[in-house]
C-alpha cells in the first residue's frame, strides 16, 4: 500500500498516528537543522517536517535532495503543529517522517505549479500534465465530473437509456464540414466522425428505444474561434411520443436539478419568449436576460426630420445604459471607437444624455429638440441619468450590432454577474435561412426539423414564413441546448429535402437509411442536445471552456501537448490509397 491517507485528510484527531502518504513535492523549505516539505496529492497538502533532533542524519540528507515535484512515499507520525495554518484543512497538523523513499525525480517545471502560475497559456497547453495538478484546472475537471454525474443521475431516474452510437459513421451535409476518415479496407473510402449521433438516435425511437441519452463527443471541422473546440462534448437526448411541451418540461427539470445540487440555486421562471421577440428585443437569438437594457426601436420617433442618417436607415434602434449621463465625451467617445472596430462594424453612434433635471443633451441637437429627445427615451425605457445609445442600418447588422455594445457595456457595469442564473427558452425559430450569397435556402437547425403544424404549405409560397418546430434553452446569454420535433414520416421529409434543394437521387444516397426507417412505423418523436462544455463552464462561473477540458486543442486546433495534427509517413498514405498534392 502506497499510502494509508491522502494529503488532504489529516486532521487534529489523527495526532499520534502512524500514518504513510504518497504524492508530489509542492515546495521544501530547508532552515538547515530543519526542514518542511509541503507535500501535494489530488485531495490537498499536507506539512512534512524533519528535523535534527529526531530525524537521522542519513534521512535529513535525503531530505535536502528533494526538488519540486519530485514523487515521494513518507511513513511518519502525525503531530501538532507548531504554526497552524488556518488556511488549508491540514493545517493543524504535520508529519514527522520516519522513512522517505524517492519514488521518482522531476526535471524543474517549466512554470510553477500553484494556484497562481507564473507560466502563460501557450506553455501550459504544450506541459498539460503540469497544469492539470494545479487546484483551478484540477478543480474544473472534478466540477465537471460532478455535472456529468448529476446528469446521468437525472436522466436515468426519468427512465432514459444511455445508448452508444457509432464514431465511424457517412459523411452527410448537415452544416459544418465532417472530419474525414480514410478506410484501408475500402480503398477511396471514407469515413466521418459525427457532427452529431442526430440520425441514430432518431433510428433508436424507430427501434422502440423511447427514451435515449449519450453523453457523447462530436467533431466539427469548423474556422475555429477562441472558445470553440474541433471536438466538444454533448448531453444527446430523443423521446418518441412527444410534444414540443413534453420536451421542454424533462429538460427544464434537469437544468433545476444541476442548479440546485451543483450551485445550491433554486430557480423557478424559465421564460419562453419567440425567436422573433428575441431578435427585436435583444438583436440575437440567445439573449442574456440578467440585465435589462432591452432595444427600442426608433424609426417612427426619429425619421421625420432632415437627419438623413437615420431617414436612409432600415432600422434606427437604441438601448439605455444605466447611469451613463455621466460619462465624459471622453468616454462616449472610447464607445463608439469601440462599435466603429472591425469585429461590430457600425459607421459611428448617435448619444442622448438623459440629465437628472428631466432635460436631454444629444449629439444630433441640430435635428431634434427635446420633444423627440424625450420620446427616444420613452421608447428605450431611459430613466433620468441614463445614457441612450442609438445606432442605424440594415436590420440584422445593426441588431448584431447594438446586441454586441449591449453585452459589452453590461460587462463593464458589472451587470453579467456569474453567481446569478437566468434561463429561458427561445423557441418558433424560422425552419430556412436564406443564404444572402447564393440565394438559397437552408436548415437553420437541420434537415430533420419539422415545421410548425399546418405551415408545411407555406414551403411553396413562402419558405421565409414556416417556423420551426425548434427550441433552444439559454442560460445566461449563451445557448446551452437546442433541439426540435422530427420530421418522422417519408413523405414530409422527402418534401423538406426537396426544398433544400436536394434531388430524390441525392437525398437517397445521402439519406436513404433513414427514408427507409420512417416507412417501418416510425413514431413522432423529437430530443434535444445540450452542449457540455458550455454547460460545465456557466454553471462554474466561467466564460470560457478550456480549462473545463482535460487536453484541449487551441485556437489553430492544434493539440501542442502532442503535436497533433502531424504529418503520415509515406507507406500509411499508400495502405490507405490516399496521394498528397502540394497547394499551389
Amino acid at each position: 500500500m502506497y499510502r494509508t491517507h491522502t494529503c488532504g485528510e489529516l486532521r487534529a484527531s489523527h495526532i499520534n498516528t502512524e500514518v504513510t502518504l504518497a504524492g508530489w513535492v509542492q515546495k521544501s523549505r530547508d532552515k538547515g537543522f530543519m526542514i518542511w516539505v509541503d507535500l501535494r496529492d489530488r485531495y490537498g497538502i499536507t506539512q512534512l517536517i524533519f528535523d535534527e533532533e529526531r530525524t537521522s542524519k542519513d534521512l535529513l540528507e535525503k531530505a535536502k535532495t528533494l526538488g519540486r515535484e519530485f514523487v515521494v512515499q513518507v511513513t511518519g507520525k502525525v503531530i501538532e503543529r507548531q504554526s497552524k495554518n488556518v488556511n488549508i484543512p491540514t493545517g493543524a497538523i504535520e508529519v514527522l517522517v520516519s522513512n522517505l523513499e524517492i519514488l521518482n525525480e522531476a526535471k524543474l517545471p517549466p512554470f510553477t505549479i500553484e494556484d497562481e502560475t507564473d507560466g502563460g497559456e501557450d506553455i501550459r497547453m504544450k506541459y498539460r500534465y503540469l497544469d492539470i495538478r494545479r487546484n483551478p484546472v484540477k478543480n474544473s475537471l472534478v466540477f465537471r465530473h460532478k455535472v456529468s454525474m448529476e446528469v446521468r443521475k437525472y436522466l436515468s431516474d426519468k427512465g432514459f437509456i444511455d445508448v452508444e452510437t457509432p464514431y465511424l459513421i457517412k459523411s452527410t451535409p448537415e452544416g459544418a464540414r465532417d472530419f474525414l476518415v480514410p478506410s484501408r479496407m475500402n480503398a477511396g473510402q471514407f469515413y466521418a466522425l459525427p457532427q452529431s449521433p442526430q440520425t441514430f438516435k432518431q433510428l433508436l425511437m424507430v427501434g422502440g428505444m423511447d427514451k435515449y441519452f449519450q453523453i457523447v463527443k462530436c467533431f466539427r471541422d469548423e474556422d475555429l474561434r477562441a472558445d470553440r473546440q474541433p471536438e466538444f462534448t454533448q448531453i444527446d437526448c430523443e423521446m418518441a411520443f412527444v410534444e414540443q411541451e413534453d420536451i421542454l418540461e424533462v429538460f427544464e427539470g434537469m437544468t433545476r436539478h444541476l442548479l440546485k445540487e451543483i450551485n445550491g440555486v433554486e430557480v423557478d421562471k424559465f421564460p419562453r419568449i419567440t425567436f422573433d421577440e428575441a431578435m427585436q428585443k435583444y438583436g440575437n437569438d440567445k439573449p442574456d436576460i440578467r440585465f435589462g437594457m432591452e432595444f427600442g426601436e426608433l424609426n417612427e420617433v426619429a425619421q421625420h426630420k432632415d437627419f438623413k442618417v437615420f431617414n436612409d436607415a432600415e432600422l434606427v434602434v437604441g438601448i439605455a445604459v444605466p447611469g451613463g449621463a455621466s460619462y465624459t465625451r471622453k468616454e462616449i467617445d472610447k464607445i463608439i471607437d469601440w462599435v466603429k472596430r472591425p469585429q461590430v462594424g457600425a459607421l459611428g453612434m448617435v448619444y442622448v444624455k438623459c440629465n437628472e433635471d428631466g432635460s436631454f443633451k444629444s449629439s444630433v441637437d441640430k435635428f431634434y429638440d427635446q420633444e423627440d429627445l424625450a420620446k427616444w427615451a420613452e421608447a428605450t425605457k431611459a430613466k433620468a441619468g441614463d445614457l441612450i445609445c442609438i445606432l442605424s442600418g440594415s436590420t440584422n447588422k445593426v441588431r448584431a450590432q447594438l446586441s454586441a455594445l449591449r453585452m459589452e457595456l453590461a460587462e463593464r457595469l458589472g451587470l453579467r454577474k456569474p453567481d446569478e442564473f437566468a434561463p429561458l427558452w427561445v423557441i418558433d425559430f424560422p425552419l430556412l435561412e436564406l443564404d444572402e450569397e447564393t440565394g438559397h435556402y437552408h436548415a437553420m437547425h437541420h434537415p430533420f426539423t419539422s415545421p410548425k403544424p399546418g405551415q408545411l404549405a407555406l414551403l411553396d409560397s413562402d419558405p421565409g414564413a414556416v417556423k420551426a418546430n425548434a427550441y433552444d434553452l439559454v442560460l445566461n446569454g449563451n445557448e446551452i441546448g437546442g433541439g426540435s420535433i422530427r420530421i418522422h414520416d417519408k413523405e414530409t421529409q422527402a418534401i423538406m429535402f426537396k426544398h433544400l434543394g436536394f434531388t430524390e437521387e441525392e437525398a437517397k444516397a445521402q439519406f436513404g437509411f433513414l427514408m427507409d426507417a420512417f416507412e417501418y412505423g416510425a413514431p413522432p418523436h423529437g430530443g434535444l442536445a445540450f452542449g457540455l462544455d458550455r454547460l460545465v463552464a456557466i454553471l462554474g462561473g466561467q466564460e470560457t471552456i478550456r480549462d473545463f477540458i482535460a487536453f484541449p486543442k487551441n485556437n489553430s486546433g492544434r493539440d501542442v501537448m502532442i503535436d497533433a495534427p502531424a504529418t503520415i509517413d509515406k507507406e500509411q498514405l499508400q495502405e490507405l490509397n490516399i496521394q498528397l498534392t502540394q497547394k499551389g
